[in-house]
């Protein structure tokens, strides 16, 4: 869906919603499978490389305007961007529909349009515990997280979309959000989302970091990710209920559970570079 921003900015909400770790070979089986009504209802993925292989790198790439890039060969000035950096040196083939700015990154950008700007920060990177963690929701108006959004939390999403409920029932439906919310229930350890360990949703200690388990795989992201769509409906209603929405929902990067003797990610192989993107109107 070819988009122009200088048409969005400034009058649509914005929706910005990375789904940590989601590998693009789940999300696409998970499509196929009709199992994702609502990050689907308006068609399947677009397969991309992002332009980092953890959460920060990509964030900040993201931030700048650098979205995941088509996973087959285009020519540089003739892939779709949706941001640029004004005197980019670029000479964009799609210049008319590309949103310029001069500011530090897209949120500032947005917050100088008028746009409230709010983070909902879900994995490490965003918990502000210290000053690293403290750099990427910095860069919001107002950011928000607790142990209860964090990726110990079987049910982290309903807390997170509560929390972004509350916030846009706040404001006037005059008033223009971008809206950031950094999903960390794909994000290991996932595998309390199957079946066979259902009865330990109710079970967790947010003081405890567990970044992964030997029981995840793909088919505990897999009902991860079926959990983060169903609990996505409420918002993206309520979104569609105050103004037109552009959403922009994609993964940071993916990870290994195997594959050619690797774990986890921040490291080189096409599993954790691979990863959905997709952008569509609520």
């Amino acid at each position: 869906m070819q988009i122009n921003m200088n048409e969005i900015v400034g009058k649509d909400d914005i929706l910005f919603i990375t789904l940590d770790t989601l590998r693009y070979d789940v999300a696409e089986q998970e499509y196929l499978a009709g199992n994702l009504p609502n990050l689907c209802a308006a068609g399947g993925w677009e397969k991309r490389h992002s332009p980092g292989d953890y959460t920060y790198s990509s964030h900040h790439s993201f931030f700048a305007g650098f979205l995941p890039t088509p996973s087959e060969y285009v020519p540089l000035n003739e892939r779709e961007y949706l941001f640029s950096m004004k005197n980019s040196m670029l000479k964009y083939k799609n210049h008319e529909n590309i949103y310029f700015f001069d500011t530090p990154n897209i949120v500032k950008a947005m917050e100088k349009e008028g746009y409230k700007t709010i983070c909902i920060g879900g994995v490490i990177f965003f918990n502000k515990s210290n000053e690293l963690c403290s750099v990427l929701p910095n860069m919001f108006t107002e950011s928000y997280w607790n142990p209860k959004f964090g990726v110990t939390n079987p049910k982290s999403v309903e807390y997170q979309v509560k929390q972004a409920l509350k916030l846009l029932k706040s404001l006037g439906k005059d008033e223009r959000v971008f809206l950031f919310l950094n999903i960390s229930a794909i994000h290991g350890p996932n595998y309390y989302y199957l079946e066979e360990y259902k009865e330990r949703m109710n079970e967790y200690d947010p003081g405890k970091n567990i970044l992964a388990s030997k029981y995840d795989g793909t088919e505990s992201q897999a009902a991860a990710l079926r959990y983060v769509d169903k609990c996505l409906e409420p918002l993206f209603e309520h979104m569609r209920e105050r103004n037109k929405t552009f959403c922009i929902a994609l993964s940071d990067h993916g990870t290994c559970y195997g594959e050619d003797g690797f774990e986890g990610h921040n490291l080189a192989h096409e599993v954790v570079w691979t990863v959905p993107y997709k952008h569509f109107f609520l």
